[in-house]
């Protein structure tokens, strides 16, 4: 094997995206993670046509005339994404070849991952300093001019109070979408009757039917349909659902449950519960977001109706922990269905 061979086939091996430049200051060889990354053949080009930012030449040049090993920043625009990479400049002296191996290790998803978490406590300190800004107004106020005045005393208790319960809301939320993360990898390993968690709903929901003048339609099979799953997580799911449907309905939500013997996501028997609204529907750029977190479709009517931005994805959570889907359509105008797909036993 002469020496060329030798060179692509250990460059080759190399896992992640990987380049070698000879003296003559062009690419001898370039794996094909190489060449996807920057989208075409580059063997034989000259260094610079290909690591064109200014940190990129400076750190190869310093490996090639000083023997120094580097790791740099690099991003990679392209038509679908940024990506962002750890550049390593290592000298090469050996029998076959004398240059620099150039590695790339792609950061993009670890990257994406701090951007979430910035984001997440940007989220949550906003959460929390709205109520806290508002009840530290209202105690100035109780101790200063309103200290004497009972009627106004009453009023800021009350929505101190309203303020404090949504605090909480926001906490017990936090705790429970922490809660489901951390299972997301264990797959429940109890039977349960689904028809049953959806029947203990009815009372439960009872208060707020009534309060909204709604009318709350269950059309159940009367047989049970068993499923793997926890009973509390997905009695949690559908509460969910059906106190969104009705906060967010007109006069009717509808709750339907059908057994297709063959559902192409779960590849076999499956359970469906369509949670089924009259509202005003949701505009279809805002459907693929709604299980981020603390994404509202209307900020101010979600606080008013005391949401938190955290309940969908605490139920994508939970379902994808099931092996299920949730499936999002709706009409502006004319409502909105959400499906909830689980296999059957």
């Amino acid at each position: 094997m002469d020496r060329s061979s030798i060179l692509k086939a250990v460059i080759n091996a190399f896992p992640q995206p990987s380049l070698l430049v000879g003296r003559s200051e062009r690419i001898l060889v370039a794996n094909r993670s190489a060449n996807r990354v920057f989208n075409r053949d580059i063997t034989g080009l000259h260094y610079t046509a290909v690591l064109r930012q200014p940190q990129l030449v400076t750190a190869l040049e310093r490996a090639m005339n000083n023997g120094d090993c580097d790791d740099v920043r690099y991003r990679n625009p392209t038509i679908a994404n940024d990506n962002i990479y750890r550049a390593s400049f290592r000298p090469l002296e050996s029998p076959v070849s004398v240059g620099v191996v150039v590695t790339l290790e792609d950061l993009s998803h670890e990257e994406g991952l701090g951007e979430m978490r910035r984001d997440f406590v940007a989220n949550v300190s906003h959460e929390l300093r709205s109520p806290l800004t508002a009840m530290t107004g209202f105690i100035e106020t109780l101790r200063g001019p309103a200290a004497n005045d009972a009627a106004a005393r009453d009023t800021f208790l009350k929505m101190m109070e309203t303020e404090a319960a949504r605090m909480t809301r926001l906490v017990e939320d936090l705790l429970s979408l922490s809660r489901v993360e951390s299972e997301a990898r264990l797959k429940p390993d109890v039977t349960t009757d689904l028809i049953a968690v959806l029947n203990e709903l009815r009372p439960v929901l009872s208060g707020l039917v009534d309060t909204k003048s709604v009318t709350l339609e269950f059309v159940l099979p009367e047989e049970p349909v068993l499923v793997t799953g926890d009973r509390d997580q997905l009695g949690q799911v559908f509460r969910n659902l059906l106190e969104n449907a009705v906060k967010y309905g007109n006069r009717h939500v509808r709750l339907s449950v059908s057994l297709p013997e063959r559902e192409a996501f779960v590849r076999g028997p499956a359970v469906v519960v369509d949670v089924e609204d009259d509202g005003d529907g949701i505009a279809p750029h805002h459907v693929p977001r709604l299980t981020e977190r603390f994404y509202r479709v209307d900020t101010h009517r979600s606080r008013a109706e005391g949401g938190t931005g955290l309940g969908l994805a605490i139920v994508k959570h939970i379902i994808g922990r099931h092996r299920g889907r949730l499936r999002i359509s709706s009409v502006p105008g004319e409502g909105s269905t959400f499906s909830v797909i689980l296999p059957r036993l």
